[in-house]
């Protein structure tokens, strides 16, 4: 009996029915959980990550505003209070800027620190 094919192990088919489903990104992206689809192209697969949608940022969390000041990068932002300066693209969701350089570009704008989508819990 061939252990790499589970179409004649019967314990390596269960198994594949019931794996976690992985993905090729890290759980702190914002493609994690996106699927990755193929395409065939001049003869050859090409596997690309689907479309992304921005969810809506009216219902997350608020938990706490900053006020920009001029040379504010994301990146240190998000490590300042997400903990992650891989996180920007969660400020940018929260603030709903398709672009993450145009969130920074005026001094003086209120910046919304959120919770993630559907995490709720009390303000810090």
């Amino acid at each position: 009996m061939n252990g790499s094919d589970p179409r004649l192990d019967p314990v390596q088919a269960m198994l594949a029915q019931t794996a976690l489903a992985t993905s090729l990104f890290a759980p702190t992206s914002r493609y994690c959980g996106i699927d990755i689809a193929t395409i065939e192209q001049n003869g050859l697969p090409l596997a690309y990550v689907k479309r992304r949608f921005v969810p809506p940022p009216e219902p997350m969390q608020t938990v706490q505003q900053y006020t920009l000041r001029q040379g504010d990068r994301l990146d240190v932002l998000a490590a300042q209070f997400l903990g992650d300066p891989t996180l920007f693209w969660r400020l940018c969701d929260a603030n709903r800027a398709m672009r993450p350089w145009t969130l920074t570009q005026t001094p003086g704008a209120v910046l919304r620190i959120t919770l993630p989508p559907g995490v709720t819990g009390a303000a810090l």
